[in-house]
């Protein structure tokens, strides 16, 4: 393994009625909030109301900032900046899914940086101070909640760039799983793909002879996630499959997983984000796409990952290395269609003809993220499988 130093700051108040616990955590972090959040679904949910009163009742003020998309913007993110400091908040509040709250990480991060947010992005720049976060997580999928990532999308360039630093940790994530229970069911599915593409990454692509530690962890959180898949396709009020589901989600992708495993690098997250930056694809659709077609790829190179993937987490045993990892492949992507999340281009309604300059906008950011072996060649057959 490589010598690593694993930290990780956040805590996790976990569990129903979770989010009642919001003011006394906020309470800790200062007097006065931004209030980040998406759309309608928290003030429709009731959330938006809960979480409130219970500031209120601690005496803590709050500035209001909705909008955030899916795909989280920079401009957004650039705006809410200028708003901290115009009201001289001590924290961020992020309420929702993923994209909340890393966009309240680049908001934290460029609260306190002179120049233009997007340099720590970019990697021209390196965050040095950070406001606190207290997240209310709505929708498990990212990780996010527990870990120091943070994407934006550039909307001027179509760049979806990421930084990571414990300065952006949340310092207390919540996570109540009845808060999921109205999820509609293709951000489930596209959840779901989610979380499994943070842990499919390290082990398909790590470099490590032997490596029980990791592969077992992961094996066992892929087949626990597939699981609530599958409950929560058939009945998603399902409570148990919620809850399990959203501890798994976190843990997938906290830094566990790849802690000490060497040459794991994330190929499928490179090439997927041209797809969520030019087309405003969920995620985790983005990602049901890319992660077969790249399994092909990666086998065509030799890849042995995917047949013990196959064997020990499908339970796929033809007798031949080859065949199981060809039939891995074709039983994840059609688990995936039938949780429903789109497995090719055309069921996410992306053109063909679109592939050469898609792969020139992945170039730029396989670049940035030391992906050497991702010729612009290399990326085009890889979304040719995605036809």
């Amino acid at each position: 393994m490589n010598t690593f130093t694993f930290y990780n700051p956040t805590k996790i108040v976990f569990g129903r009625d979770a989010v009642e616990k919001t003011g006394a955590e906020a309470s800790a972090l200062g007097k006065k909030a931004l209030l980040l959040y998406g759309r309608s679904s928290l003030k429709s949910s009731g959330l938006y109301g809960r979480i409130t009163s219970q500031l209120k009742k601690q005496g803590i003020q709050y500035v209001d900032f909705p909008g955030v998309k899916s795909n989280p913007v920079l401009s957004h993110c650039k705006e809410a900046i200028a708003l901290a400091k115009k009201e001289k908040v001590d924290f961020i509040l992020a309420a929702g899914g993923g994209s909340v709250i890393d966009e309240a990480k680049g908001i934290a991060a460029g609260y306190y940086y002179k120049g233009d947010v997007w340099d720590l992005y970019n990697g021209k720049a390196k965050p040095t101070k950070a406001l606190p976060i207290l997240a209310v997580l709505t929708i498990p999928a990212t990780g996010t909640e527990m870990n120091g990532g943070t994407v934006l999308t550039n909307e001027q360039t179509l760049l979806k760039a990421s930084f990571m630093t414990s300065l952006v940790n949340p310092r207390v994530s919540i996570l109540d799983p009845a808060t999921t229970l109205s999820i509609p069911p293709d951000y489930t599915a596209y959840s779901v793909v989610d979380a499994l593409s943070h842990l499919f990454e390290g082990y398909f692509t790590h470099s490590m002879k032997w490596a029980p530690l990791h592969e077992g962890y992961v094996e066992g959180l892929a087949k626990t996630i597939i699981q609530c898949g599958d409950k929560l396709k058939k009945d998603p009020k399902n409570y148990e499959a919620r809850e399990t589901f959203m501890w798994a989600a976190t843990l997938a992708w906290n830094g566990l997983s790849t802690a000490g495993l060497a040459g794991a690098t994330v190929p499928s997250h490179a090439l997927e984000h041209s797809l969520s930056a030019m087309y405003d694809v969920a995620h985790g659709a983005g990602l049901s796409i890319v992660i077969p077609a790249w399994m092909k790829y990666a086998l065509s190179k030799g890849n042995k990952q995917i047949a013990k993937f196959a064997r020990n987490v499908l339970g796929i045993n033809t007798g031949d290395a080859k065949a199981d990892a060809e039939a891995g492949i074709a039983a994840l992507k059609k688990w995936f269609k039938k949780i429903g999340s789109p497995v090719s281009f055309k069921d996410a309604g992306i053109p063909k003809e679109d592939i050469p300059k898609i792969a020139d906008n992945a170039l730029v950011l396989c670049g940035l993220w030391g992906l050497k072996d991702y010729t612009r060649d290399v990326i085009i057959s890889v979304y040719n499988l995605c036809l």
